[in-house]
Protein backbone atom coordinates (compact mmCIF):
# COMPACT_ATOMS: atom_id res chain seq x y z
CA UNK A 1 0.00 0.00 0.00
CA UNK A 2 1.07 3.37 -0.41
CA UNK A 3 2.54 4.63 2.49
CA UNK A 4 1.54 8.15 2.12
CA UNK A 5 -2.13 7.19 1.11
CA UNK A 6 -2.96 5.03 4.55
CA UNK A 7 -1.91 7.40 6.87
CA UNK A 8 -4.42 8.79 8.64
CA UNK A 9 -5.47 12.51 8.94
CA UNK A 10 -6.07 13.94 12.14
CA UNK A 11 -8.76 16.62 11.89
CA UNK A 12 -8.40 19.81 14.67
CA UNK A 13 -11.45 20.97 16.66
CA UNK A 14 -13.20 23.27 15.18
CA UNK A 15 -12.53 21.62 11.71
CA UNK A 16 -16.01 19.99 9.89
CA UNK A 17 -15.64 18.12 7.08
CA UNK A 18 -18.82 16.99 4.64
CA UNK A 19 -18.53 14.04 1.98
CA UNK A 20 -21.31 14.26 -0.77
CA UNK A 21 -21.96 11.50 -3.62
CA UNK A 22 -19.41 11.17 -6.30
CA UNK A 23 -16.74 11.98 -3.09
CA UNK A 24 -17.26 16.09 -3.09
CA UNK A 25 -15.61 17.15 -0.17
CA UNK A 26 -16.44 20.52 1.90
CA UNK A 27 -13.85 21.13 4.62
CA UNK A 28 -14.99 24.32 6.88
CA UNK A 29 -12.59 25.71 9.87
CA UNK A 30 -11.75 28.66 11.47
CA UNK A 31 -9.94 30.72 8.52
CA UNK A 32 -12.26 29.43 5.83
CA UNK A 33 -13.91 27.13 3.49
CA UNK A 34 -12.39 24.82 0.71
CA UNK A 35 -14.65 22.64 -1.40
CA UNK A 36 -12.89 19.81 -4.19
CA UNK A 37 -14.35 16.63 -6.18
CA UNK A 38 -12.21 13.32 -5.33
CA UNK A 39 -12.11 10.22 -7.33
CA UNK A 40 -15.48 8.44 -6.79
CA UNK A 41 -13.52 5.09 -7.23
CA UNK A 42 -11.50 6.24 -3.45
CA UNK A 43 -13.16 5.51 -0.55
CA UNK A 44 -13.13 7.93 2.21
CA UNK A 45 -14.32 6.96 6.22
CA UNK A 46 -14.56 9.89 8.52
CA UNK A 47 -14.15 7.93 12.16
CA UNK A 48 -14.25 10.80 15.12
CA UNK A 49 -11.29 12.74 14.31
CA UNK A 50 -9.72 10.92 11.98
CA UNK A 51 -10.16 10.30 8.05
CA UNK A 52 -8.58 7.32 6.30
CA UNK A 53 -8.55 6.70 2.58
CA UNK A 54 -8.84 3.58 0.59
CA UNK A 55 -8.28 2.03 -2.65
CA UNK A 56 -10.20 -0.34 -4.53
CA UNK A 57 -7.55 -2.36 -6.10
CA UNK A 58 -3.94 -1.89 -6.66
CA UNK A 59 -4.13 -0.85 -10.31
CA UNK A 60 -1.56 1.63 -11.33
CA UNK A 61 -4.45 4.44 -11.65
CA UNK A 62 -5.90 3.54 -8.24
CA UNK A 63 -2.62 3.20 -6.35
CA UNK A 64 -1.42 6.78 -7.46
CA UNK A 65 -4.98 8.02 -6.82
CA UNK A 66 -4.62 6.94 -3.18
CA UNK A 67 -2.03 8.79 -2.13
CA UNK A 68 -2.65 12.06 -4.05
CA UNK A 69 -6.08 12.32 -3.02
CA UNK A 70 -4.89 11.93 0.81
CA UNK A 71 -2.72 14.57 0.04
CA UNK A 72 -4.80 16.88 -1.31
CA UNK A 73 -7.63 16.26 1.74
CA UNK A 74 -4.76 16.62 4.17
CA UNK A 75 -3.76 19.75 2.62
CA UNK A 76 -7.20 21.42 2.67
CA UNK A 77 -7.16 20.27 6.65
CA UNK A 78 -4.22 22.36 6.97
CA UNK A 79 -5.27 25.34 4.81
CA UNK A 80 -8.19 26.05 6.90
CA UNK A 81 -6.46 25.68 10.32
CA UNK A 82 -3.56 26.94 9.74
CA UNK A 83 -2.93 28.41 6.07
CA UNK A 84 -0.61 28.66 3.89
CA UNK A 85 2.11 31.16 3.10
CA UNK A 86 4.98 32.01 0.89
CA UNK A 87 8.00 34.33 1.31
CA UNK A 88 9.73 36.20 -1.40
CA UNK A 89 12.75 38.03 -1.12
CA UNK A 90 13.97 40.93 -3.81
CA UNK A 91 17.06 42.15 -4.66
CA UNK A 92 19.13 44.03 -6.77
CA UNK A 93 19.89 47.56 -7.17
CA UNK A 94 16.35 49.82 -7.14
CA UNK A 95 14.26 46.87 -6.45
CA UNK A 96 11.35 47.28 -4.72
CA UNK A 97 7.89 46.43 -3.72
CA UNK A 98 5.17 48.29 -2.26
CA UNK A 99 1.16 47.38 -1.61
CA UNK A 100 -1.15 50.45 -2.80
CA UNK A 101 -4.54 49.19 -2.32
CA UNK A 102 -5.10 45.34 -3.57
CA UNK A 103 -1.98 45.69 -5.63
CA UNK A 104 1.15 44.58 -5.73
CA UNK A 105 3.32 47.67 -7.53
CA UNK A 106 7.08 46.34 -7.84
CA UNK A 107 9.79 48.39 -9.59
CA UNK A 108 11.88 45.64 -11.22
CA UNK A 109 14.78 47.45 -13.54
CA UNK A 110 12.02 47.92 -16.55
CA UNK A 111 11.04 50.87 -17.66
CA UNK A 112 7.32 50.67 -16.04
CA UNK A 113 6.14 49.53 -12.71
CA UNK A 114 4.92 45.84 -12.65
CA UNK A 115 1.47 45.92 -11.09
CA UNK A 116 -0.07 42.89 -10.28
CA UNK A 117 -4.18 42.54 -8.46
CA UNK A 118 -4.16 40.55 -5.43
CA UNK A 119 -6.98 37.90 -6.30
CA UNK A 120 -9.71 36.69 -4.26
CA UNK A 121 -8.44 34.05 -1.48
CA UNK A 122 -5.24 35.44 -1.39
CA UNK A 123 -3.40 38.71 0.85
CA UNK A 124 -0.12 40.16 0.16
CA UNK A 125 1.98 41.57 2.65
CA UNK A 126 4.93 43.74 2.07
CA UNK A 127 6.96 44.33 5.56
CA UNK A 128 9.78 45.45 3.95
CA UNK A 129 10.56 46.67 0.74
CA UNK A 130 12.51 43.77 -0.61
CA UNK A 131 10.20 41.06 0.82
CA UNK A 132 6.69 40.38 -0.36
CA UNK A 133 4.56 37.51 1.80
CA UNK A 134 2.06 35.99 -0.05
CA UNK A 135 -0.74 33.86 2.04
CA UNK A 136 -4.40 32.06 1.73
CA UNK A 137 -5.86 29.08 2.67
CA UNK A 138 -5.24 27.20 -0.45
CA UNK A 139 -2.22 25.91 -1.15
CA UNK A 140 -2.26 25.29 -4.86
CA UNK A 141 -3.91 28.88 -5.15
CA UNK A 142 -0.70 30.41 -2.98
CA UNK A 143 1.61 28.53 -5.21
CA UNK A 144 0.53 29.59 -8.30
CA UNK A 145 0.66 33.63 -7.46
CA UNK A 146 3.78 33.44 -6.20
CA UNK A 147 5.55 31.85 -9.08
CA UNK A 148 3.42 34.10 -11.10
CA UNK A 149 5.17 37.52 -9.20
CA UNK A 150 8.18 35.61 -9.66
CA UNK A 151 7.71 35.06 -12.87
CA UNK A 152 7.98 38.97 -13.98
CA UNK A 153 12.10 38.84 -12.62
CA UNK A 154 13.34 35.30 -11.79
CA UNK A 155 16.52 35.31 -10.45
CA UNK A 156 19.98 35.74 -12.77
CA UNK A 157 22.89 33.64 -12.10
CA UNK A 158 25.64 36.15 -12.46
CA UNK A 159 24.66 39.20 -10.07
CA UNK A 160 21.63 37.57 -8.36
CA UNK A 161 19.31 39.96 -8.79
CA UNK A 162 15.81 39.39 -9.18
CA UNK A 163 12.75 38.00 -7.57
CA UNK A 164 13.37 34.61 -5.86
CA UNK A 165 11.64 32.35 -2.98
CA UNK A 166 13.01 32.86 0.42
CA UNK A 167 14.44 29.38 0.87
CA UNK A 168 15.60 29.07 -2.88
CA UNK A 169 19.28 29.40 -3.47
CA UNK A 170 20.50 30.66 -6.80
CA UNK A 171 23.83 28.68 -7.82
CA UNK A 172 25.91 31.48 -8.82
CA UNK A 173 28.26 31.30 -12.39
CA UNK A 174 31.66 33.62 -11.96
CA UNK A 175 31.30 35.59 -15.32
CA UNK A 176 34.19 36.77 -17.55
CA UNK A 177 37.10 36.94 -16.86
CA UNK A 178 39.14 38.90 -19.25
CA UNK A 179 41.83 38.52 -21.84
CA UNK A 180 45.36 37.10 -21.16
Amino acid sequence: MSRTGRAPITVPAGVDINIADDNFVTVKGPKGTLEQAFCPDIQIDVEGATINLKRPTDAPRHRSLHGLSRTLLNNMVIGVTDGFKKELDISGVGYRAIKDGNKLVMNLGYSHQVIIDEIEGISIDVPAPNKIIISGINKQVVGQFAADVRKKRPPEPYMGKGIRYSDEVIRRKEGKTGAK
